[in-house]
C-alpha cells in the first residue's frame, strides 16, 4: 500500500487523497484480536457533497469514452488484483475476520466481476428489433444515468464494491463510494488501486466513514442511481427515501432468513455438507446463510444425528490459519445480537441440540481473548403456522440454525420454506428431479440452489432477492438495468411516413371536404 498504516487515512475525492473537512477519525479493528489495524478520517455531509459535485464535473467527459477506452482502467485493476491476491486475502481476513480461503476468494470473486464487466465492454450494447414497418429500423441503445452512488457491506470488503463499480463505470457513469465502516482498510487498498490507473479524476470517488455518509449520498439530488448491499432496515429505508425522487432509482439486495428443504429423496452425504456449509461458513454472516434446515420426518433423526456431530466439532479459530472453519463475528455488537437471539431461541426450542454460544477458555487461541468469539447454536423448533415464533422469521446473521421437521409431500416442505418475510436465497437437497422443479417453480426467492450450499454465486449471475429481501439486482448482468437508460429508437429510411397499428399518415384538412 502506498501510505502507511500508521497514517490517518484519507477520503479519495476528484483525483487526490484528502483528510476532508471533519475532524473526526475511526478506527479499523481485527475482529479476531480486538487491535486497532489503521485509523481512518470520517466523512461529512461537506465531503459527501465534493465528491459528488467531482464525479458530476467529470460525467461528461468520461460518457464520451468508449466502453473500451473505460474498461481499460478496470483491466489494470484485474491484473493488481491478480498480483495481490495473497496479500489482499489476508487484508480481507485480517479486518473482516472471514477465514483465510474465504478471504482470498473475496479477491478472487472481484477480480471475476471486473474482467466480467470489462470483457462486456466488446460485447453488442442495445438491441435491434425488427419493426412491422419494412421501411424502419428499430433498435434500443443504453446510455449511462450519470452520478452512482455505492454503498456496500464489511462482509464482502474487495469483491462487492466490484459489483457496483465495475458495470458502473464500464457503462459510462461516474461513482461515489462508501465503504463499511468496518472495512476501511480495503476501501484504502481499492482507492489506490484506482490512483494507480490514472482514471480522471473525479470519475472515482470514496468516502470513509459512517451511515450518515451513506445517508448523505443517498439524499443528494445531484445522484442518479444508488445500489446497496446490506440489511434490510437500511436497504428498504433507502428504496423509500429514493422512491420519491422521480427520476432516481435505487437496486437494493438485502439479507435473508434462508432455508434448505432437505426432502425423504435427499443424499444425506449432500444435505449434511450443504447444510454445515450454508449455517457456519463466514460465521453465519453472509446474506444468503441458512438459518432454518427444513427436513423430511423420514431422515430426520439421522440428519440431525450427523449434522449436530458436525457443529459440535466445527472448528473456531484464527481466521489466518488454514485449520479454522470459522472466524470472529464482526464486532462486539453483533455478538450480543446473536446472543439475544440465541436466548430467544432457547424459549421457543423444543430442545438446545448444540450451544456454543460462549466458547471454552481453551478453544480461544493465544492472543485473541479480545476477539469477538461465538460458536455454532442449533436447536429444534416445531413448526409454527401462526406466525408466533420470531426466531424462525427473524435474520440473525449469525451461527445459528433451527432444524424443524415437516411430513408429508414437497408441497408441504415448500410452503414452510416460504413463510418468511424475506426471499433471497434457498436450497432443495433430492434425488427426486420431480421434487427439485417443485421447489424451482415454487420457492420464492432470488437465489436457489439443488444439491449444493445456500451460499454464493457466480459473478455473471444476477443476485438479489425478492419479497423483504430486495428491490433490485446491484450485481452483473441485471445492475446494468440500474446503472443506464434504455431509449427506444425508430429511424423511417423511406421519404414516405408509414405508421404502425395501421395508424392512418394522411393530414387532412378542411380544403379535402
Amino acid at each position: 500500500m502506498s501510505q502507511q498504516v500508521q497514517e490517518v487515512h484519507q477520503h479519495y475525492i476528484a483525483g487526490e487523497f484528502t483528510e476532508g473537512e471533519g475532524d473526526e477519525t475511526f478506527e479499523s479493528v481485527n475482529p479476531a484480536t480486538g487491535e486497532t489495524i489503521a485509523e481512518f478520517h470520517r466523512g461529512t455531509e461537506a465531503d459527501v457533497e465534493r465528491a459528488i459535485e467531482a464525479a458530476d464535473a467529470a460525467a461528461e467527459e468520461w460518457r464520451e469514452l468508449s466502453y473500451i477506452d473505460r474498461a481499460e482502467y478496470l483491466w489494470e485493476i484485474y491484473h493488481e488484483l491478480r498480483d495481490r491476491h495473497e496479500e489482499l486475502g489476508e487484508v480481507v481476513t485480517r479486518e473482516c475476520g472471514k477465514e483465510i480461503s474465504e478471504g482470498k476468494a473475496d479477491v478472487t470473486e472481484a477480480w471475476h466481476m471486473v474482467e466480467w464487466a470489462a470483457g462486456d465492454a466488446r460485447h453488442p450494447q442495445g438491441d435491434v428489433v425488427p419493426s412491422e414497418i419494412a421501411a424502419k429500423d428499430a433498435y434500443m441503445r443504453r446510455k449511462p444515468r450519470g452520478v452512482v452512488g455505492c454503498i456496500t457491506p464489511w462482509n464482502f470488503p474487495v469483491a462487492i464494491p466490484f459489483w457496483h463499480m465495475a458495470v458502473a463505470l464500464v457503462h459510462g457513469n461516474t461513482v461515489v463510494w462508501k465503504p463499511a465502516e468496518q472495512t476501511p482498510l480495503c476501501g484504502q487498498v481499492i482507492a489506490e488501486m484506482f490512483e494507480e490507473t490514472g482514471i480522471p479524476e473525479g470519475v472515482f470517488n470514496m468516502i470513509q466513514g459512517y451511515g450518515d455518509a451513506g445517508a448523505a449520498i443517498v439524499d443528494s439530488p445531484d445522484i442518479d442511481t444508488v445500489l446497496f448491499t446490506g440489511s434490510a432496515e437500511v436497504g428498504h429505508s433507502i428504496a423509500d427515501a429514493v422512491g420519491g425522487e422521480p427520476g432516481k432509482l435505487a437496486a437494493c439486495e438485502m439479507g435473508g432468513k434462508n432455508g434448505i428443504v432437505i426432502t425423504e429423496s435427499a443424499d444425506l452425504d449432500i444435505a449434511v455438507h450443504s447444510a454445515v456449509m450454508s449455517s457456519f461458513k463466514t460465521t453465519g454472516q453472509r446474506c444468503v446463510s441458512s438459518e432454518r434446515l427444513i427436513v423430511h420426518e423420514d431422515v430426520y433423526d439421522e440428519f440431525k444425528e450427523r449434522f449436530v456431530e458436525v457443529a459440535e466439532g466445527i472448528s473456531v479459530g484464527d481466521p489466518l490459519e488454514e485449520e479454522t472453519f470459522m472466524g470472529p463475528a464482526i464486532e462486539p455488537e453483533h455478538v450480543e445480537k446473536i446472543q439475544k437471539y440465541n436466548d430467544l431461541a432457547r424459549e421457543e426450542a423444543t430442545e438446545v441440540l448444540v450451544d456454543r454460544t460462549e466458547l471454552a477458555d481453551d478453544e480461544i487461541p493465544d492472543g485473541h481473548e479480545a476477539g469477538n468469539w461465538v460458536g455454532p447454536f442449533v436447536y429444534e423448533v416445531d413448526y409454527d403456522d401462526e406466525g408466533e415464533l420470531r426466531s424462525i422469521r427473524e435474520e440473525v446473521f449469525g451461527p445459528h440454525v433451527a432444524l424443524m421437521k415437516y411430513s408429508g409431500d414437497i408441497e408441504r416442505g415448500v410452503d414452510i420454506h416460504n413463510d418468511t418475510p424475506y426471499g433471497l436465497a434457498g436450497a432443495i437437497v433430492s434425488e427426486d428431479y420431480r421434487q427439485v422443479n417443485y421447489f424451482r417453480d415454487n420457492a420464492e426467492i432470488g437465489l436457489a440452489y439443488g444439491n449444493l450450499p445456500c451460499i454464493g454465486a457466480e459473478v455473471h449471475l444476477p443476485f438479489g432477492g425478492v419479497k423483504k429481501s430486495g428491490n433490485g439486482y446491484p450485481s452483473a448482468r441485471e445492475v446494468i438495468e440500474a446503472v443506464t437508460e434504455r431509449t427506444a429508437w425508430t429511424l423511417n429510411n423511406s421519404k414516405d411516413i408509414q405508421m404502425a397499428q395501421g395508424l392512418s399518415a394522411d393530414i387532412k384538412t378542411s380544403d379535402d371536404e
